[in-house]
């Protein structure tokens, strides 16, 4: 499959037109980014990382029912997706509190939400990325109450499957984000990437922050947090 037009360029991946109408190529980036895009730096063998940590778990979501955008990987820094029309909405699932919900809600860092916490945000540079409610959702014509209903019970189905695949793994999953798109038969998949940018993933025993966590905030090297993990889930 080769390259085409660029149609879209992001912080860590650029998107490409092929030959065929209804599928891209996904190329994973070395760049890191992290507070809007205030703190930068090219890490390296980042993008393969994530490409091929990406392809695996698309892989496995796929084996066990949840639809994506995933075909296959194609390279070390590609793989080839269906086309999406991707929804503005992102949709956060939090197993343990980290990040944001602390500043936000004044959770300590650690605490375990049972049942996990899902919540919805707008996907805006310009604003931030905001928190949002369903009946934000509704009143932006964001999505239908249909897909809402959809990415809630897609996002807590993939919880179920990858804490359990981590957990064997002997990693934590604590949050992640995931991004939904309308496929070219019209129904609804999980698209982008699901990687270390994307999740909190620590040591299960130690609680070593294996994800970006470590370039946010200093915590070590990040190529080295995202080798274990990859190592581990039978990179």
């Amino acid at each position: 499959m080769e390259k085409g037009k660029k149609v879209y360029e992001g912080k860590a991946k650029v998107v490409f037109e092929t030959q065929d109408p209804d599928k891209y190529i996904l190329y994973f980036k070395d760049s890191a980014t992290a507070f809007d895009g205030l703190k930068k730096a090219e890490v390296s063998g980042k993008g393969v990382l994530n490409n091929k940590i990406s392809s695996l778990i698309f892989e496995i979501l796929e084996k066990n029912g949840i639809k994506t955008h995933y075909i296959e990987r194609i390279s070390d820094n590609e793989m080839l997706v269906w086309k999406a029309d991707r929804l503005l909405v992102e949709v956060v699932v939090r197993n343990v509190a980290a990040g944001s919900i602390c500043k936000r809600l004044g959770f300590k860092e650690g605490e375990v939400f049972d049942p996990p916490l899902v919540e919805f945000f707008y996907k805006s540079d310009e604003l931030h990325d905001p928190l949002i409610c369903v009946e934000h959702i509704k009143l932006m014509n964001l999505a239908t109450e249909e897909e809402v209903k959809i990415m809630r019970e897609t996002a807590l189905k993939v919880n179920s499957i990858l804490s359990e695949f981590f957990d064997k793994n002997g990693i934590k999953l604590v949050d992640f984000k995931l991004e939904f798109g309308r496929l070219p038969d019209g129904s609804l998949a999980v698209v982008d990437e699901i990687s270390p940018d994307s999740c909190r993933l620590w040591d299960k025993k130690t609680g070593e922050k294996l994800d970006k966590d470590r370039f946010r905030f200093e915590l070590g090297d990040l190529l080295e947090g995202y080798r274990k993990i990859f190592e581990r889930i039978g990179g």
